[in-house]
């Protein structure tokens, strides 16, 4: 059996959660992979719990992996990539890409506007309402896809006044 690609037993999944029941967050996990069309594998199952059993979350590949292998996960950074871009074509994951060189993966798929805070390499949520008065046209064959506002923000930097 290829323990990183076969299916989660019942078995095995009560193993790696300690007794399976309903509400743990294996479980809930397992449930939403399959709800999803995703087969719980180990590697699903492993970052699943990480992103999907807490609070929304604005993640990287590099940083989930740095979190997963603190977690003692032995997961290559190929494989967290692979299956953040999995999670995101179910429609688990929304990927947002602020400055064109890095992926975040964020956890609430809803329509939401982001600030990327410049030179900390961070993406929070916009905790205010922000509405589009009205959407352009797209150009003849095309449709909207979906809407993506990022907001780029930076520290302020504190200017000394001179005395004259």
């Amino acid at each position: 059996m290829d323990v990183l690609t076969d299916e989660l037993s019942g078995a095995q999944l009560e193993a790696a959660c300690g007794e399976l029941c309903i509400g743990c967050p294996a479980g809930d996990c397992q449930e939403l992979l399959r709800e999803a069309g995703l087969r719980p594998t180990r590697q699903r199952m492993m970052l699943g719990q990480l992103l999907f059993t807490g609070v929304g979350r604005h993640v990287t590949a590099e940083t989930l992996h740095a979190e997963a292998r603190a977690a003692g996960m032995r997961l290559s950074l190929a494989t967290v990539y692979n299956t953040l871009n999995q999670f995101t074509l179910a429609g688990l994951l929304r990927r947002i890409g602020p400055d064109g060189s890095r992926c975040f993966f964020d956890t609430d798929t809803s329509v939401h506007p982001h600030f990327y805070l410049e030179g900390e390499d961070r993406l929070i949520d916009v905790p205010e309402h922000l509405a589009v008065a009205q959407m352009p046209d797209p150009p003849p064959g095309h449709e909207i896809a979906r809407l993506d506002i990022v907001i780029r923000i930076r520290r302020k930097t504190e200017v000394v006044g001179r005395a004259g």
